[in-house]
Parts: C-alpha cells; structure tokens; sequence
C-alpha cells in the first residue's frame, strides 16, 4: 500500500468519533506500531484534528471532513444502486434525498470514477409505490425520530378495520412491503403494520416515553428470539 493510501485509510478508522489503538490501526493496514506513530505525527503536523496518544489511542475531531475520492469499483456499484433503490422505494423525502445523493456522489468523483458511477447497470422500478404510501412514509420517519404517538385506522388481512394508538419505532423494508415496527397500546404489544395498508393515521400530539421492555432493541431481541424471516400478514 502506498503511503498516501495508507495515510487516507487511517483517516477513515477514526471517522465518526471513534477512538482506534495504534495497535489496532497496525493489524488493520498490516504494518507496525512504529510506522503509525510517525504517520499519525505527521498528519497532525499538516493539520489533521487528531487527538490522543500512543496508548490511549486517537481520535477524529468533530468537523473534519475530506472528499470520498477513493471508491473502489464495488464501492462505487453499491452506492449508486442504493440510492437508486432508495429513489424508487422510498418515501418522497428519502427519494429526493437519494437523488441529490447521486448528484454528490457525482460530483466529488474523479472523470474515471464518475463514469464507472454513470455505468451501473442497476436499477430499480417500483410501480407499486403511490403518493399515499411515499407520504405515509415521511410522517412515520418524523413521528419515529420525535418519538410521537399516533391514532392509526388499520385494515388488516380480513379486511376489518382498526383503530390503534401506537409508539412508532422503526421501518422494515421487505421487498415491495415497508412495515412499522410499533408498540400497540391496544394489543399491549409490539405490532407490525403494513404501511400500504394504513387507511388514515393522526398524531395525537403525545411524546411516548422509552419504558424498558418497550424499545426497538427490545423488538429486536424478540424477533431474534423467534427468528422472524417474512413480514407478518396482520398485526
């Protein structure tokens, strides 16, 4: 591995505030102790926020940032066809999001890069997706994000119609089908809803509170535990 590459990846392990041993970063990029200690020294002699030290390990500061300049070729494939099925799958405003993510991506590639990202051959139709469902989907990653609970109308696999408040807490995406992940304050449960099967639904305006045995990682434990491998039919 070339220096300047080298030098690149140990910005990239101690991304997103996380601290990295130089022992670590050492098996990571196959070289010695010695050889990171002179290469951390010398990025934080041209500028590079790194803090820490030898033993205790460094750190990115917040607000670094460079240009993601070096996808490889799969890199590169993955990213573009993952927005692209984020354009076509999601609600209206990750769809919009995925495109201006196109664009970025785009724009900080070098010509040979950017045309190999104009030569995906992947792409993603979803005739299925309506206006409904991409706004529905808005809502619920807002309501998800504030923690707010919401009255839903919810027509379930016999046609019979609902009335539930619910705790959102997360999107699944199963091909087709996006499901909320919820805590059913009528079931006294964890439910799942299918999102295209939401006739209506109305913020009560309520902010849910995080009650242990009620959390995403407390459904997740529970979908584990049953080993949950198709989306429900009903709720």
């Amino acid at each position: 591995m070339r220096r300047a590459d080298r030098l690149f990846e140990i910005i990239q392990h101690l991304r997103g505030g996380r601290r990295t041993t130089a022992a670590r970063l050492a098996e990571a990029l196959e070289v010695s102790p010695r050889t990171i200690y002179r290469d951390v020294a010398d990025l934080m002699a041209t500028g590079v926020p790194i803090s820490g030290e030898a033993g205790f390990g460094y750190v990115l500061d917040d607000g670094y940032d460079i240009p993601p300049l070096m996808f490889s070729r799969d890199e590169i494939t993955a990213l573009v066809a993952g927005a692209r099925l984020l354009r076509a799958w999601g609600g209206a405003s990750m769809a919009r999001a995925a495109e201006e993510a196109l664009i970025k991506i785009e724009e900080v590639l070098p010509p040979d890069a950017r045309a190999q990202a104009r030569a995906v051959e992947l792409h993603s139709f979803a005739p299925e997706m309506t206006d409904g469902v991409r706004t529905r989907l808005d809502v619920l990653t807002r309501a998800i994000d504030t923690r707010t609970r919401f009255r839903l109308s919810y027509t379930d696999v016999d046609a019979r119609l609902t009335d539930r408040v619910v705790q959102p807490m997360g999107l699944w995406f199963w091909g087709k089908v996006w499901t909320l992940i919820a805590w059913c304050e009528l079931r006294e449960d964890f439910r799942m809803f299918r999102v295209d099967r939401i006739a209506a639904m109305e913020d009560t305006g309520a902010v849910f509170p995080v009650i242990k045995g009620r959390t995403l990682r407390d459904f997740y434990a529970q979908v584990e535990h049953a080993e949950v491998r198709r989306p429900p039919n009903n709720c």
